[in-house]
């Protein structure tokens, strides 16, 4: 909702600067450099907003419903799973699966004699995983249920350097790490070796699968000019993650989230081994 007024203030400004607008539009003032700079800001710290900040945010703004013009109400969090019940009487909760992840972790011992029992390797699975949309739109991207391809690379929670880290050290990559974001600065291009050395990737493994990416999305035709690789913030980071970058592309929707690339560390291995 606050993406959706936000751009629609923007464009409606821009429109009117240009002497594009609609002549029958009501009549509005151009919006003053400041408010334009902290419209963008808030647009690429949007996902830094939670809870009541988001509320705040809201009501300072005056943001309302679109079609109305009424205030709206504070948000609530809820649940992205979708809940139903399992056996013939429903007497046990279950949820679908929001991410395909897991499989890979519950077969991880038998994955791990298939190699020999040695480390480094990997899984890669695609599947179907389901997350209750509360209004799906933007085309495919915004849906309940869709395909997802993913691999898991298994090392040593202790030792996450990489033998191939060399050959893509020198890789200049766009950064848009969470200090920029926080900031309101933009993105940064930098060596990914120079990254991993002051801990702006959180290691050698993390940067070079985040390098990989870039390297196939360039490979496969996408305009670098329109991809960025952004670091999830703080408040936004999974509780598995120790560091997650997504690969971003830009289109008519915006930045896009095409790609994550997530360091889970021991995490999911370590909740089944406790839980089993």
């Amino acid at each position: 909702l606050v993406k959706q007024v936000i751009k629609q203030r923007l464009d409606g400004d821009l429109k009117l600067k240009t002497g594009t607008a609609d002549k029958k539009a009501k009549a509005t003032a151009p919006l003053s450099q400041e408010v334009v700079k902290e419209y963008e800001t808030i647009l690429e710290t949007l996902d830094n907003y939670q809870g009541d900040d988001l509320h705040q945010l809201i009501v300072r703004l005056d943001i309302r419903a679109p079609e109305s013009g009424n205030p709206v109400t504070k948000p609530e969090l809820f649940n992205l799973m979708f809940q139903t019940q399992i056996g013939p009487t429903g007497q046990y909760r279950g949820f679908l699966r929001p991410e395909t992840a897991q499989g890979h972790f519950l077969n991880f011992k038998k994955l791990y004699e298939y190699n020999n029992s040695s480390m480094p390797f990997a899984s890669a699975s695609i599947g179907k995983p389901f997350r209750n949309e509360i209004s799906p739109r933007q085309g495919l991207l915004r849906v309940r249920e869709f395909t997802m391809a993913e691999i898991e690379h298994y090392v040593d929670p202790d030792n996450k350097e990489h033998s191939r880290f060399n050959d893509i050290k020198d890789t200049v990559l766009p950064l848009y790490s969470a200090k920029n974001q926080m900031s309101g600065e933009g993105i940064i291009n930098i060596t990914v070796g120079e990254a991993v050395e002051k801990g702006i990737i959180n290691n050698e493994t993390l940067g070079y699968f985040v390098t990989r990416i870039y390297k196939f999305l360039i490979a496969i035709g996408i305009d670098a000019k329109r991809l960025r690789l952004r670091q999830h913030m703080a408040n936004e980071m999974a509780h598995y993650a120790c560091d997650c970058w997504d690969a971003e592309i830009e289109s008519s929707y915006g930045w896009i989230e095409c790609v994550g690339c997530a360091d889970r560390s021991a995490y999911d291995l370590t909740a089944h081994t406790k839980a089993t």
